[in-house]
Order: C-alpha cells, then sequence, then structure tokens
C-alpha cells in the first residue's frame, strides 16, 4: 500500500509541474524533464526564460508543497497519537499563533523602515511558534505538573490566545501592513528559488525520521500511560520528544508557507478510513497523502483564477471543512 501511495504522490507531483499559469506547454515541460536524466539528451524546445520559470519558480515551489503538507499531515497524526485527541493538529499549543505574532512583527517592522534582509519574516515566524510552545509547556507543568493532556492543551489555548491578542494589537497599530500580514497568514508558497526549500528540509527530514521512528510506540501508547508503562515505555518522555520534533518541523515549514489551516487533521483522518488506527501504517501514509494534498491544492490556487491566484489557505478550508464535517457526522475516522 505504501508503494501505491508513493506512485500517486509521484504523478501528483510530476502533474502539478507539467501544469501552471505561465502558458508552458506540458508536452515541451516533461520533455525538459527528461532531458535532465542523466545520458539523456532532448530538445524540449523551451526559452531560456521558460526553462528559468520551470527550475526557479515552478519546480521549487511543488517540491516545497510537498515538504510542507508532509510535515504537517504527519505532525499532525503524531499530536492525534501522543494526546490521544482526534481534534489535535500541528497548531494545538499555540505554534500558529506564535508564528504569526512574530511573522506580524517583522512585517510590521520592515514596512517601517526596519531594513530587514528576505529571511527576516521566516526567522521571525519560526522564533515566535518555538517561543509559544515553550511557553505552553512551562505553563502546563506550573500548574499541572506537565504530565497531564489536558492542562497542556488548555495551556495552549492560553498561550494561543495572548499571542492572538498581542497580533490583533500590532495590526491595529500599523494598518498600512494589514494586506501584507493577511497574506501571509492565508499562506502563500511563492518561492524566490530554491532558498526557502533548502531552509527547511533538515528540519522536514529530521521531523519525519523521527516520527516514523516511533511509530510502533504510539501504537502502544494509545491504549494508555499507565499500560504503556508496564512495557518499558516512558510517556511523558516520549510525549515531550514527540511533541518537541513535531513542533520543531510545522515552525519551520510555517515559516515559509504561512497558516496552511486542515492539511494536520484532514489527511491523517482521511488515511484512517482506509487503513485504520494503527500507526505503523498511518504515519508514513500521512506523509505521502499530505504531500500529494498540498501540491493538489496549490495547483487549484495558482491556476483557477489565472492570472490571479487564491491563497493557498483558502483552497484548503474549502476543500478540509466539508470533508471534516462529514467525517464527524459518520463518527468515523477518530481514534
Amino acid at each position: 500500500m505504501i508503494a501505491a501511495a508513493a506512485a500517486v504522490t509521484f504523478a501528483v507531483l510530476l502533474t502539478a509541474t507539467l501544469v501552471g499559469a505561465s502558458g508552458l506547454s506540458p508536452s515541451s515541460v516533461l520533455a525538459e524533464l527528461v532531458d535532465a536524466l542523466p545520458l539523456v539528451h532532448i530538445d524540449s524546445g523551451l526559452t531560456v526564460q521558460q526553462q528559468a520559470i520551470l527550475w526557479q519558480i515552478r519546480l521549487p515551489r511543488v517540491v516545497l508543497g510537498a515538504l510542507v503538507g508532509a510535515t504537517l499531515a504527519v505532525a499532525g497524526a503524531a499530536y492525534q497519537g501522543v494526546f490521544r485527541n482526534p481534534l489535535a493538529d500541528p497548531y494545538l499549543l499555540g505554534v500558529s499563533s506564535g508564528a504569526g505574532l512574530g511573522a506580524t512583527v517583522m512585517i510590521v517592522a520592515g514596512a517601517a523602515g526596519a531594513g530587514m534582509g528576505s529571511l527576516g519574516v521566516p526567522v521571525a515566524a519560526f522564533a515566535g511558534g518555538i517561543v509559544a510552545v515553550a511557553a505552553t509547556y512551562l505553563l502546563g507543568r506550573s500548574v499541572g505538573g506537565g504530565r497531564g493532556e489536558v492542562v497542556i492543551i488548555l495551556a495552549g489555548v492560553a498561550v494561543a490566545a495572548f499571542a492572538n491578542a498581542a497580533q490583533t494589537f500590532v495590526q491595529q497599530r500599523y494598518q498600512d501592513s494589514l494586506q501584507s500580514v493577511y497574506a501571509w497568514l492565508l499562506g502563500r508558497l511563492s518561492t524566490d528559488g530554491w532558498s526557502d526549500v533548502t531552509l527547511v528540509l533538515p528540519y522536514v527530514a529530521v521531523t519525519i525520521a523521527v516520527i516514523l521512528l516511533f511509530r510502533r510506540t504510539l501504537d502502544v501508547m494509545s491504549v494508555g500511560d499507565v499500560e504503556a508503562a508496564s512495557l518499558g515505555i516512558r510517556p511523558a518522555r516520549v510525549r515531550l520528544l514527540l511533541v518537541a520534533v513535531a513542533t520543531l518541523g510545522t515552525a519551520a515549514v510555517v515559516s515559509v508557507s504561512g497558516l496552511i489551516g486542515f492539511v494536520g487533521i484532514v489527511v491523517p483522518h482521511a488515511v484512517r478510513l482506509v487503513v485504520g488506527p494503527g500507526h505503523r501504517l498511518l504515519l508514513p501514509l500521512s506523509v505521502l497523502a499530505g504531500a500529494s494534498f498540498l501540491v493538489l491544492a496549490d495547483v487549484v490556487a495558482r491556476t483557477i483564477m489565472s492570472p490571479a491566484e487564491l491563497p493557498i489557505g483558502v483552497v484548503t478550508a474549502a476543500i478540509g471543512a466539508p470533508f471534516f464535517l462529514v467525517v464527524l457526522r459518520r463518527g468515523r475516522g477518530m481514534q
């Protein structure tokens, strides 16, 4: 099944590379891709400018979409596993609110003439997400020993509310920057070449590798902490490690993509409907399905209103919200 899912993901990535709003012929794009293979020489007919569009704009965007989607989906599945909460998602502990506050502050600083470079917003968003989760754990530890899942989740709600309030205050004080802030908050996968891909790739690789390594441990923890501890597992330590890794990956991809919702909830639930709740298949299939889902959503975002472009967060919400409502109505896909 994993091999079949990988083949589907490859087909999705190829289709997304062939399709775009720039008017490149799919057959010429395919020939250009084949020409890049070793020992193969084919004249694609693309001009130098068209080749630049393919290799420096479209292909990095497709790869970035796959990395972001895979990370959000597997992080969502991990959160749902460690907290035994089917509504958990990668933004549960305040990652999105902290990242949004960091990005908003940096956008406003740039608009005010701070002169920050192109990495200013991603770095600020990444730092904001990490700080928010750290604050969540410190708050949860101070009131509940840091052990209860409910306490940690409620601490995340409190931290998120504070970060959202601070973000709203900053937006009201600097209304000239509202359009740029909202553009980031609604999500986007526009890139300036491969820089964003190389920036997040190490975090994505570590996040996916560590979460997949603990897929059997998550199956054991699903029966309860007491039972897991009796089998030699330290639930609190495993939970902290997986939350830290999932948060690190989420903060990294959010820093370059903005806030893209529903991927971390919808994709794991969709996979559960097919293979059940076992993490041995759920996690690797969530990686592949998340990559496919977000890349397809980005194709819709950049073509449906061409030459204009929809924020990808609008597309994922339009697809994900109805699907999730159907899942809730049927009462299926829950652990």
